[in-house]
């Protein structure tokens, strides 16, 4: 298998394209730093996985905006900072500030040139949007939960893109999903038959960040610990052909 064999790359965004961890521990700082206990980055990132999810799992229609105040609020409880509705309002807005991750226009424009680009993210379209022009480059679809009505992992959200990606012209065989989380995007991955490839940008820490651990971590066909490094690679390809 190469990577070279794929008509499409479809994306998770963040934590793969955007760095939604930087952006959450931004985001948390006005609960973070009224604690009254420490906390280091991996506890405030462990934490939000943990609401994240049991908020996506029992409120899937829920816009991502609005599931994020909920996160907060939770998180407000849990570290015992009291907290405003406006103040989890507002973190749920934040997303729009949540940086690229460094190397992620250059290499999207580049595979731009030899993929069909598109993304299935958990969030919403205007948020999305803002993230969008920190990638700079035009994605070919654009799959969100909103668009969906539940969130990753769960099996609706890979059976709609497959539906739609099928309406133009692209089969499993075709198809490359690249993303960081396992629990996410390479578990439904693996159950779909979908070819994967792992952004490992957090292959220097220990943990599993903003996702879940998982007991049995999915099967990746490839890993690469950064966008650039999978660039670097398909280059090294077509210069071997």
């Amino acid at each position: 298998m190469r990577l070279s064999d794929f008509k499409a790359l479809t994306f998770d965004c963040y934590g793969t394209l955007i760095d939604w961890e930087s952006g959450m521990v931004a985001g948390l700082k006005p609960l973070t730093d009224r604690a009254d206990r420490a906390l280091g980055r991996d506890d405030i990132l462990e934490a939000h996985a943990y609401h994240e999810s049991t908020a996506q799992r029992t409120t899937p229609a829920k816009p991502y905006p609005e599931l994020l105040a909920v996160v907060y609020k939770r998180l407000a409880e849990e570290w015992g900072v009291p907290a405003r509705w406006e103040d989890c309002l507002a973190y749920g807005a934040s997303v729009k500030d949540w940086p690229a991750f460094e190397d992620s226009a250059a290499s999207l424009r580049y595979l731009r040139q030899h993929y069909r680009l598109i993304v299935l993210s958990n969030v919403d379209n205007a948020s999305f949007a803002h993230s969008n022009r920190k990638l700079e480059v035009g994605f070919d679809a654009v799959y969100t939960a909103a668009d969906i009505g539940s969130y990753k992992p769960a099996p609706r959200n890979f059976e709609y893109m497959l539906e739609q990606l099928a309406r133009h012209g692209l089969g499993k065989a075709d198809i490359l999903h690249t993303a960081e989380s396992l629990f996410h995007d390479h578990g439904p991955a693996n159950d779909f038959g979908l070819a994967n490839c792992w952004i490992h940008r957090r292959h220097d820490r220990e943990g599993t960040g903003a996702t879940v651990a998982m007991a049995d971590p999915p099967r990746t066909d490839f890993r690469f610990t950064s966008l650039a490094a999978m660039v670097a690679a398909h280059k090294a390809e077509l210069a071997a052909a």
